[in-house]
């Protein structure tokens, strides 16, 4: 799918912050998609568009609920039973992706029970069930800064491979 944002957009966002550069390419590929990553969404997009979007999805999920939340929300088969990680990976991220292959045990160990559906009481003591998960969460918020940041570098130095920049 080509999506198409102006250098003075992208200009714009990129002298507010970096993570803000790195959103107004993502709030392009959601728009163009249709706002939800499902799977009519991903027929049409790139592996790189996907990819790029998936992290900020996970990043929203991961820092307002961890793991739990994210697993309980619906995202576990995604994250960890397709090759996110090793994106991650190969877009520089090695830290990253073996956060998310360390998760991905844990997912398979607790995943099913997690993903059930229940109460918002019942959900929040799914933290307290599965404290296995809190180092983790915790590794992410320390470095969600960082790993945002690189994710934005990357995005800039292939732009081409997600975005068209018009005039």
């Amino acid at each position: 799918m080509d999506i198409t944002l102006s250098d003075h957009t992208l200009q714009a966002a990129a002298s507010e912050s970096m993570d803000a550069f790195a959103v107004t390419v993502v709030e392009a590929i959601a728009a163009a998609a249709g706002g939800e990553l499902n799977a009519e969404a991903m027929q049409r997009l790139s592996a790189e568009q996907i990819t790029l979007w998936a992290y900020f999805i996970m990043r929203d999920e991961l820092m307002d609920g961890g793991f739990v939340q994210l697993i309980h929300n619906g995202y576990g088969p995604f994250f960890f039973l397709n090759p996110f990680a090793k994106a991650m990976r190969l877009w520089g991220l090695k830290d990253l992706s073996k956060l998310i292959y360390d998760a991905r045990a844990l997912y398979e160990r607790h995943g099913a029970a997690i993903e059930q559906p229940c109460s918002d009481e019942e959900f929040m003591a799914l933290f307290e069930q599965y404290p296995e998960f809190d180092d983790l969460d915790d590794q992410f918020v320390e470095e969600e800064e960082n790993y945002t940041a690189r994710i934005a570098c990357y995005l800039d130095e292939h732009l081409a491979d997600f975005v068209t920049v018009t005039a």
